[in-house]
């Protein structure tokens, strides 16, 4: 009996010994060993699968904005007000006899401004500067020339900053349409996903969007205070080109 017990004793001394070694080794190898790269996917069960889309369209501005001005000054602040009135209500006649709606002028801003004699020691009102501004949307470029010539022989000695944009019918349109584009696209992404992770997509819980919206397309039209230029001459032919709408979805899914 006690020379079998003797012989059990160094085999599981070598046992233990062996263990020993590989947990050092182990440890070795996972401190100073190379890293070995490791990709996973994981969708803790309860959680939404999510997926996102994004849709572009490509649109011409359908409408022109044109900013015209007239500036007066004089003694005496009645006389420049009315002056200026006289100048504007012309100004809006001549608009409308050029085919533009009464609703597409519109009035941006009314200015007075004293101006005083820096060189007494009161500091005196000398005078008045009167301004007005408006902003008249164009719904056909072929007319953008006319209005700048007609706005400065009206009496318009302020033109400038013709812009592009979309009208809200337009505008809504494409951007309808450029969301559309991003839900099919985030559809086509999840199937593909789902089919690749093997899971089985249930109903759609939830479904978000941002849009970015179009920027104005600014033209520089400046002729400046006292321009009398006339535009239908100088201006060159109008070319909106094209501006672009981005719509982004996030559809959320629930996973059978």
């Amino acid at each position: 009996m006690d020379n079998q017990n003797n012989k059990s004793i160094p085999s599981q001394s070598g046992s233990v010994a062996a263990v020993i070694i590989f947990f050092i080794l182990l440890f070795v190898f996972a401190k100073w060993g190379p890293a070995i790269p490791f990709s996973t996917i994981t969708q803790t069960k309860g959680e939404p699968f999510v997926v996102e889309g994004t849709g572009k369209v490509y649109v011409t501005p359908d409408i022109a904005k044109v900013t015209v001005g007239i500036t007066q000054s004089g003694s005496s602040l009645t006389s420049v007000q009315n002056a200026v009135n006289k100048s504007s209500q012309n100004l809006v006649n001549q608009l409308k006899n050029q085919g533009i709606a009464e609703s597409d002028i519109k009035t941006t801003s009314y200015n007075i401004y004293p101006q005083y004699d820096y060189t007494s020691p009161t500091r005196q009102i000398t005078g008045y500067e009167v301004s007005t501004n408006y902003e008249v949307t164009v719904r056909d470029f072929n007319k953008v020339n006319g209005v700048l010539g007609t706005a400065t022989a009206a009496g318009a000695n302020v033109v400038g900053n013709v812009s592009f944009d979309l009208s809200d019918n337009l505008k809504k349109q494409k951007t309808q349409e450029a969301m559309t584009s991003a839900v099919t696209e985030a559809k086509d992404k999840a199937d593909e996903l789902a089919k690749a992770a093997g899971i089985t997509l249930g109903k759609v819980i939830n479904v978000s969007e941002t849009t970015n919206q179009p920027n104005i397309i600014p033209m520089n039209a400046e002729l400046g205070v006292g321009g009398g230029v006339t535009p239908a001459t100088t201006t060159p032919s109008v070319q909106s080109g094209q501006t672009e709408i981005d719509v982004t979805v996030s559809v959320s899914y629930d996973i059978r």
